[in-house]
């Protein structure tokens, strides 16, 4: 079992990496879509970015329970976890290194993102493979993980006037309509 965790964590780092990239360009492809814009980036702003590693992750950790999570208690635990630590290390790193180097460059968002996606799926197979996580309660995480949808959902219509929900290229908040 412990061996095809590490199979299922690789292709869910690959489903995340292009599902992600499919998804930062979905909107504008559909012109617009209202639909689209709940699970996809709607502008350049660092939160409508989160949505390109927040819903293939989920998607995927379906895909995961059904195949194989259902006989480990802490599976959605860890899978929260995982979603937590991408969260926080993607504007993390992006604020650090706009900071840090003056720069705002394509390539270096990429590689984050990238990089962020492997971080939390190489996290997540350790936890999974330790046997030693225990969740307080299994129900718990998976109403945390639609909480987030629902700020997702919310924050794309009704973003607050911060600079995580800025657009840097238009100077806009969410979606416009």
């Amino acid at each position: 079992m412990k061996e095809s965790i590490s199979f299922w964590q690789m292709a869910g780092f690959m489903f995340a990496g292009v599902v992600g990239t499919l998804l930062h360009f979905l909107f504008d492809w559909t012109e617009g879509n209202i639909c689209v814009a709940l699970f996809s980036a709607v502008n350049e702003s660092i939160w409508e970015h989160l949505k390109l590693l927040f819903y293939p992750m989920v998607v995927f950790s379906l895909i995961e329970f059904c195949f194989w999570g259902r006989s480990m208690k802490s599976f959605w635990c860890i899978k929260l976890i995982g979603i937590i630590i991408g969260l926080v290390l993607i504007p993390v790193t992006y604020y650090t290194y706009i900071g840090a180097l003056g720069i705002n460059a394509d390539w270096l968002n990429i590689s984050i993102f990238f990089l962020v996606t492997a971080f939390v799926y190489w996290t997540e197979t350790k936890l999974f493979k330790s046997g030693h996580f225990c969740c307080i309660h299994p129900k718990l995480p998976v109403i945390l993980i639609v909480l987030l949808a629902a700020l997702f959902t919310a924050f794309t219509f009704l973003p607050p006037h911060v600079p995580l929900f800025r657009d840097p290229v238009t100077g806009t908040y969410g979606m416009c309509v």
